[in-house]
């Protein structure tokens, strides 16, 4: 009979556990969010006019990602591609036109480097159409060989909704409110309804902010494009001879502008040093003559002590010397007519 419970009680326990994880499961899609990555060699482009894939200059990109501007879920898109070109000003203007050709806009941009060097390089932060995002992920692949490419989906409806709700509670209790202040019947009344009023109005336009700020973000999709300038396209599967290769180049491309740089900020900050070096010059003159002057005064003082006569001693000064200053007594002389013995006795 107890074996029995305790097979119950088991069984129990595991359909809890499986019921906790289907609701788990269905409930996660609140906050989803999936992202893909491809590197280069992962896409292997078509190339054209027979060349390799690995080196294709175009093949474009295609979105693993499939928006529906329809749908009830609130979907944020964003997407990193990472370009190189010979043509630089073409694959500039390809992407320009696909901005235009899709109704999107440039939120950001910078661009470095001249053409004189090859160096250049640009960024763009392009915010497209959620119901083209696909279309100009593939034209912007066209722009050039692709290095890199990542895309990511967010799933923020719940945070939608929950903004909705709180919007909705805010505008009962405004109108509630407003009741109340046109029934207030004394100043005090009125005065703290007025200053509830104030709080849910600052509520009010905090939250519907924020889902503003959620609307731009579902209907325009987030693209980070990065161009670069290159007189060899970069190998989809570099090998270790090529890698070596490319990472000395970087560095001794890194050295000259580490140089470069430097010699710009010496350049740069050279009338402050030049201004700085005068004062520490006039600084150490200055307090090079003080030191010379103290030193002839302390060479003065020295020769004038020892050059001063020691003081005479007085009287009194010899009468209080102690027998051991005083000399020794020399050899007594006899006395006249006496006897002439020894001068000592033993």
């Amino acid at each position: 009979m107890k074996q029995q419970k305790w097979c119950v009680r088991l069984g129990a326990a595991l359909l809890a556990a499986a019921l906790l994880a289907g609701c788990g499961g269905s409930s996660s899609g609140a906050g989803n969010s999936a992202a893909v990555e491809y590197s280069a060699g992962d896409m292997a482009p078509a190339a054209p006019n027979g060349m390799d894939s690995s080196v294709a200059e175009g093949g474009g990109l295609q979105s693993a990602l499939q928006p529906q501007p329809g749908s009830d879920r609130k979907m944020v898109y964003t997407a990193n591609i990472r370009l190189e070109s010979k043509d630089f000003d073409a694959a500039r203007g390809a992407l320009l036109a696909a901005v235009d050709e899709f109704g999107a806009y440039i939120e950001y941009t910078d661009l470095n480097g001249s053409a004189a060097d090859g160096d250049r390089w640009l960024n763009y932060t392009v915010r497209v159409p959620v119901e083209h995002y696909t279309d100009f992920i593939a034209a912007a692949g066209e722009a050039g060989s692709v290095l890199d490419f990542n895309e990511s989906a967010d799933d923020i409806t719940s945070n939608y909704i929950d903004v909705e709700a709180r919007l909705d509670a805010l505008k009962a209790q405004r109108d509630r409110l407003n009741e109340l202040a046109a029934q207030a019947e004394t100043t005090s009344d009125l005065i703290e309804i007025e200053a509830q009023l104030s709080e849910v109005q600052y509520q009010l336009e905090s939250y519907t902010r924020q889902l503003r700020s959620m609307d731009d973000r579902v209907q325009y999709s987030t693209v980070d494009i990065t161009l670069r300038e290159v007189s060899t396209y970069t190998p989809h599967n570099p090998t270790y001879l090529e890698r070596v290769r490319s990472a000395f180049s970087d560095g001794w491309q890194f050295f000259i502008d580490l140089l470069q740089n430097l010699s710009v900020a010496v350049i740069y900050l050279l009338p402050t040093l030049v201004l700085i070096a005068a004062i520490v010059l006039i600084v150490l003159a200055a307090t090079r003559k003080s030191r010379a002057a103290r030193k002839a005064k302390a060479a003065e003082r020295a020769a004038a002590r020892k050059a001063a006569p020691a003081p005479a001693q007085s009287p009194a000064q010899a009468a209080a010397q102690t027998p051991a200053d005083a000399p020794a007594p020399g050899p007594q002389a006899p006395a006249p007519g006496g006897d002439s013995g020894p001068i000592y006795k033993h």
